[in-house]
């Protein structure tokens, strides 16, 4: 079987993208660093992968809102090849700036031709930017790829923009993967078990198919046991809670 091609998609003010080539080469995927331009002129093409990744950062400064100016480059210049790539049954995966571009490129909650207005990214209700670990659950309904097989994790978040606001005649349309949590898992704990304080303690969504998913939360921050704020007192497992995420993606893609 040939190895799986992972894009990790590039841009100005992009700085977590060597952390998902970690992540993603530890799972046994084949990655690439494409930088967005590369791929509007054409010198690499994102047929020719099976993933397409889009980490965490500060695109163009978040001048506009967060991932905004990346979000009209992909879905302007770039619409019909993402459309072709999730037609083809690939996956797509955006982390923190890369999840606020999915929602603002109108790739989630459901992929269309334009944003979506039932689903937005917002300031978070602290006023401040949130940067330390939180606890998460994930919604054992979901469709979601990624998730599968994961009941908890634990995970490091860093963000200033990340409030999910969805209109409440919506909700029942968009499929959480992802809950904010205690430790115990209660997915109604509140702040600052919820960073940011996102609708329903929303912490991540997929699309209908769960092949496109987007989190705030950063997996590949934790994909080896010593990368635990305390794994010195409590012992350091194998794998981080977050490796999960890139081995289902990888073995997922790998039967396409």
């Amino acid at each position: 079987m040939s190895k799986v091609r992972t894009l990790i998609l590039l841009a100005p003010g992009t700085n977590c993208d060597v952390e998902t080539e970690v992540a993603f080469q530890k799972a046994g995927a084949e990655t690439s660093l494409v930088h967005i331009g590369e791929l509007i002129r054409r010198e690499k093409r994102l047929s020719d992968y099976h993933i397409m990744v889009i980490p965490g950062g500060f695109t163009y400064g978040d001048d506009i809102s967060a991932g905004k100016v990346l979000a009209n480059e992909l879905r302007l210049k770039l619409g019909e090849d993402v459309k072709r790539f999730v037609e083809g049954g690939r996956l797509i995966l955006g982390i923190c700036n890369g999840f606020q571009m999915l929602v603002k490129a109108g790739i989630l909650p459901e992929l269309s031709n334009g944003g979506s207005p039932s689903l937005t990214m917002a300031a978070n209700d602290s006023g401040k930017f949130e940067c330390r670990w939180v606890h998460l659950s994930v919604n054992q309904e979901s469709p979601c790829v990624f998730t599968k097989g994961i009941a908890h994790m634990y995970l490091p978040v860093a963000h200033g923009e990340g409030k999910v606001v969805v209109a409440l005649e919506n909700s029942p349309h968009v499929d959480v993967a992802l809950y904010y949590s205690d430790e115990r898992g209660n997915t109604d704990a509140g702040y600052p078990y919820n960073p940011n304080g996102s609708v329903g303690n929303i912490a991540g969504i997929c699309d209908s198919s769960g092949r496109i998913f987007g989190l705030m939360p950063h997996p590949e921050r934790h994909i080896r046991g010593t990368q635990h704020p305390r794994w010195t007192k409590h012992g350091a497992k194998d794998y981080g809670d977050g490796f999960q995420v890139f081995l289902n993606a990888v073995e997922w893609a790998g039967n396409l």
